[in-house]
């Protein structure tokens, strides 16, 4: 019997042994193997004699004939000969019915061949940054759908993940905020215990308007002499502006003071502001708590000492009256651009915070491995911070000594379909939690219009699962550094490559249990022999065989569209199974007894694989 359910992690094992053997010089070679596209030739293909006769210096079907030499598969395959070599030195191979029946059997349990990694790493994964007082908007979307479903695929591959948070909690724009409130407050225009998130989204635009000096302007009336009105209203705009901004400053030092009324103002925008962002992950079915939450503001006492140990160990220099710290050389990323820790003003920046993260991450928690699922623009800024904290050892396991594996999981822009970044019609970035309700309501009526007759309660249920799979999928289906169109038409169709004809499919499968109930079939197929007669049947279970390869090759990459990619084309082999091989109508009971089975067994990776990605799913539609 093979060591493992997946047929295809067993090849290649065996394959890699045998081109050692043939060839130790390429000992290291990748043995290729991948699924048969044509059924007809076989179920597994080995490609690798045609990169390794150059290795080897050896035409491609003497490589394979060599190779063919030193293979022991006979307990796993039908028996390998130069037969079965194909063009330039294609190696197909065939399971054996009693093989794949064994690799059903071992793949039938609650782990669905899924073996836990070892060993087993503490990693963390960074998965959103949103700001005190503004509202989530689309450009929120990616970072905690995508985060959240990296973080669940490694927790299947048994991995213990923490989940990060990391809020924009502090410094000089919040501060903005409070003083601006706390003057609205003096004057009765607004009321600090009621207020809501739209309000302080103003008060955050407002402030920054009312901080931002018109310099340019002014120098223009100056130069051109646009007249004493011009000059004077340009001249009090200035004035404003300035006082505003040195008010705040005032109120920030206030703020670093925890000075009792500065912070309960902080500690109300803070509260305001994580209720709706907590309230959109536990809508969206995204495992963000507060919890998870650790604001810049949790770094500020941190920062100074970890600046000081950067400067007294030469890490980080002077220059130009700014802290930077040198990444040219390639041990560090090989970057031009420094990483600038403190300001000429003294003041800290983004980079010193996300350095002195890392620190806390690997020095304290321990983490081996750091994932940034972070907009693709923040490119160079996370080289910088991972450079620099390479250079000064932060990245150093404590226990290990080993660095820890930084990677940034970049994404891009969701855009409208005129292809522009998605925005609402009077062109201002759409609120996310409005454009989830919007997506959740389009579903509905989907879902009322193929099905009538479901109550309000199943609508709204039914509905709100449709919206999430819909909306999620569309995301994680699409290769994540790039772009991605955001239609509703098309992210909400039942057909094609989205979430709804997932959920559909798993929702067909189930229909056919609730079918053999009402039909009085009992249980005796759960412990029916699997067995696979049609060809419909063994594609299923091949494709079945290949979902703890696609949870491994997801985690590897961090690209959640290798697991969508997997479901949907497991989601097309039942169909096809469904269209050739009747279940209930089968032809005998043994036959339907082991096409349920399959259904059971297709539903249960359907509804893990879902179920990884942060999709609910649900029996009717």
């Amino acid at each position: 019997m093979p060591a493992t359910s997946d047929p295809l992690q067993t090849l290649a094992e065996r394959f890699a042994a045998a081109i050692a053997r043939a060839f130790p010089q390429a000992a290291d070679a990748d043995p290729l193997i991948t699924p048969c596209k044509t059924p007809e030739h076989g179920d597994y293909q080995s490609n690798a004699a045609m990169g390794l006769a150059k290795r080897v210096g050896k035409k491609p079907r003497e490589v394979a004939e060599a190779i063919l030499l030193n293979i022991d598969v006979g307990d796993l395959a039908e028996p390998l000969s130069p037969a079965n070599i194909a063009g330039p030195g294609f190696i197909n191979i065939r399971l054996r019915p009693d093989a794949l029946a064994g690799a059903l059997r071992e793949f039938d349990t609650p782990a669905l061949g899924v073996t836990p990694a070892s060993p087993a790493q503490f990693m963390i994964v960074d998965l959103m940054g949103v700001n005190l007082s503004k509202q989530m908007h689309v450009g929120h979307l990616r970072s905690p759908v995508i985060g959240d479903a990296i973080a669940r695929v490694l927790e299947r591959l048994g991995h213990t993940i923490k989940r990060q948070n990391h809020v924009g909690d502090w410094g000089l724009p919040i501060a903005m905020v409070i003083s601006r409130l706390q003057r609205q407050a003096a004057s009765g225009q607004i009321n600090l215990d009621h207020i809501t998130l739209d309000q302080l989204d103003t008060a955050y635009r407002e402030a920054q308007a009312e901080c931002q000096r018109d310099m340019a302007g002014l120098e223009a009336a100056r130069k051109f002499g646009l007249g004493p009105k011009v000059l004077a209203e340009l001249e009090e705009q200035v004035a404003g502006a300035t006082e505003a901004f040195l008010a705040a400053r005032a109120t920030l030092i206030k703020l670093q003071a925890m000075d009792p009324e500065a912070h309960a103002i902080w500690k109300k925008i803070h509260d305001v502001t994580m209720k709706v962002c907590l309230d959109v992950c536990r809508t969206l079915n995204v495992n963000v708590t507060d919890a998870d939450s650790a604001g810049e503001s949790s770094y500020a006492p941190e920062l100074a000492a970890m600046v000081d140990d950067l400067v007294a160990r030469g890490i980080a220099q002077t220059s130009d009256g700014a802290l930077v710290v040198h990444l040219d050389d390639p041990a560090f990323g090989h970057i031009k651009e420094p990483c600038l820790i403190r300001k000429t003003d003294g003041g800290y920046l983004y980079a010193t915070t996300d350095v002195c993260a890392i620190r806390r991450r690997v020095q304290k928690f321990g983490a081996q491995r750091l994932i940034y699922a972070i907009d693709a623009r923040q490119n160079l800024h996370l080289r910088q911070v991972f450079g620099a904290s390479i250079k000064a050892g932060y990245s150093l396991h404590p226990r290990t000594g080993q660095p820890a594996r930084m990677e940034h999981a970049a994404f891009g822009s969701v855009l409208g379909e005129d292809g522009k970044p998605f925005k609402t019609r009077s062109g201002e970035s759409t609120k996310l939690a409005d454009l989830i309700q919007e997506t959740f309501s389009r579903a509905g009526q989907a879902v009322k219009t193929r099905n009538p007759d479901l109550s309000d309660a199943e609508l709204h249920d039914i509905g709100a699962a449709v919206g999430i799979a819909a909306l999620k999928y569309a995301d994680l289906s699409t290769d994540r550094v790039k772009d991605y169109i955001f239609s509703f038409d098309r992210m909400l169709a039942f057909e094609g490559n989205t979430g709804p004809y997932l959920l559909y499919a798993l929702v067909r499968i189930r229909s056919i249990f609730r079918k053999a109930a009402e039909r009085g079939v009992g249980d005796a197929w759960k412990t029916t022999a699997h067995a696979t007669h049609a060809p419909a049947e063994k594609q299923l279970a091949l494709a079945l065989l290949r979902y703890p390869g696609a949870l491994k090759s997801t985690g590897e990459s961090l690209e959640p569209h290798r697991l969508c990619t997997y479901l949907y084309e497991l989601a097309g082999a039942f169909s096809v199974f469904f269209d050739q091989c009747p279940v209930l109508a089968a032809t005998d009971e043994a036959s339907r007894d082991q096409r349920l089975r399959l259904c059971d067994l297709a539903a249960k990776v359907l509804a893990d694989g879902l179920n990884v990605l942060g999709i609910p799913a649900t029996d009717r539609m």
